[in-house]
């Protein structure tokens, strides 16, 4: 968009003397002076809006540059921070403590307040004293079922570097060119879907602690074992996009799994590739589990976007996303999982069962798309009703 500037600020480094402790409160002394002097020096703006997390120390600046610019600040709840830091230190450090009051102080000192569920906007209010009004995530209008040749074209560019992509046997037509998933006749450009082809699963994930992929590890050694019993089920392409520290982690578990019916890959794939690899799969996969149990995960709302079904796992406020049975299903464990995928996959590529009854219902559930509902949502909060 023409109408947005990025201000970069400079990235701190060498400030690893003493106590992890000091290093940490001059870090965010020196961010609150590099952010209020950057703040300051943008032309007058009606309202800031800030993302939280993360809120230290950007909370606070925004505050006082709204104060000398007279603006009114939005604080856009996404989670708490503090509940984030506790994943590393735990509920009871100090740092968490002080994150939680500074939170609930600075919270308060906002004109609007916007958040992701309503289970969040209730806490707001009962534990913060902060009215907020909901503003539940929404898929761009990018995020759509892809169309069956662009699905081939993506195939065959993602086949130059990924195996799981590759065609897995030669073609009777020596004109067709083929990918696992699909083959175009040269001669017509006309694109089908390959017979005996895989099915697609995809899972996106930002490699963080709040996402256990050793449940989805252990639900695919279900689900191979179900195969290996004699059941009527597709063999596997697992994609896990996304790039993150537990990365290599993972990565090494993959290693040590020696499926025969199921291939993983983990591409760090093109922005503009990531919604059409959405939009072709067969079913997504969800294993964030919010830190705070009160924000939904945006990897679920894009999919629904691609019209695409998901199984994900279960934590409080799930339910205002994923309606389980209609348009996905909740699991608890990888055991839970496993059954799941060989319920959802039995006698695929079939147009009959829950896959495709989700997908229909998603079809037809006719989300708002995400300009659309800041449109109704939060232009009436700020008085704009034209």
């Amino acid at each position: 968009s023409g109408g947005i500037r990025l201000v970069p600020v400079t990235e701190l480094r060498g400030l690893r003397v003493g106590p992890k402790l000091f290093q940490y409160v001059i870090k965010v002394i020196v961010q609150a002076i590099q952010l209020l002097y950057t703040m300051l020096k943008v032309d007058k703006p009606s309202y800031i809006l800030l993302q939280n997390p993360p809120g230290l120390p950007a909370i606070a600046v925004a505050w006082v540059a709204c104060l000398f610019w007279r603006s009114k600040l939005i604080i856009d709840w996404h989670n708490y921070g503090y509940t984030i830091m506790s994943l590393n230190h735990g509920k009871n450090h100090p740092l968490v403590q002080i994150a939680k009051w500074y939170e609930k102080l600075f919270g308060r000192l906002s004109d609007y307040n916007l958040c992701v569920t309503n289970a969040m906007k209730e806490d707001l209010w009962v534990n913060c004293n902060i009215k907020a009004v909901t503003l539940y995530d929404k898929p761009a209008s990018y995020f759509k079922e892809t169309p069956l040749e662009l699905q081939h074209r993506l195939y065959m560019k993602l086949a130059r570097d990924y195996e799981p992509f590759k065609p897995r046997t030669e073609a009777v037509n020596s004109n067709a060119e083929r990918s696992a998933f699909t083959e175009m006749d040269e001669e017509n450009g006309h694109v089908v879907k390959t017979r005996g082809r895989p099915a697609l699963l995809i899972s996106s994930t930002s490699w963080t602690e709040d996402e256990d992929f050793s449940v989805l590890l252990k639900a695919l050694e279900g689900y191979e074992r179900y195969i290996n019993e004699g059941a009527k089920l597709p063999s596997l392409v697992c994609v896990i996009t996304g790039k993150g520290p537990l990365k290599e982690y993972y990565n090494g578990l993959i290693k040590k799994l020696h499926f025969k019916h199921i291939q993983i890959c983990t591409p760090w794939l093109e922005a503009e590739d990531y919604p059409l690899l959405l939009g072709s799969a067969d079913l997504g996969v969800c294993l964030h589990k919010s830190s705070s149990g009160l924000d939904l995960p945006m990897k679920v709302v894009d999919m629904f976007g691609c019209c695409l079904p998901v199984c994900a796992i279960y934590f409080e406020c799930l339910h205002e996303l994923v309606k389980h049975d209609e348009n996905g299903l909740i699991f608890r464990d990888s055991t839970e999982l496993a059954e799941q995928l060989k319920i959802l996959f039995m006698g695929f590529p079939t147009l009959e069962g829950k896959l495709h009854s989700f997908r229909k219902n998603l079809r037809a559930s006719k989300q708002l798309r995400w300009d659309e509902s800041w449109d109704q949502t939060v232009l009436p909060l700020l008085g704009w009703n034209e």
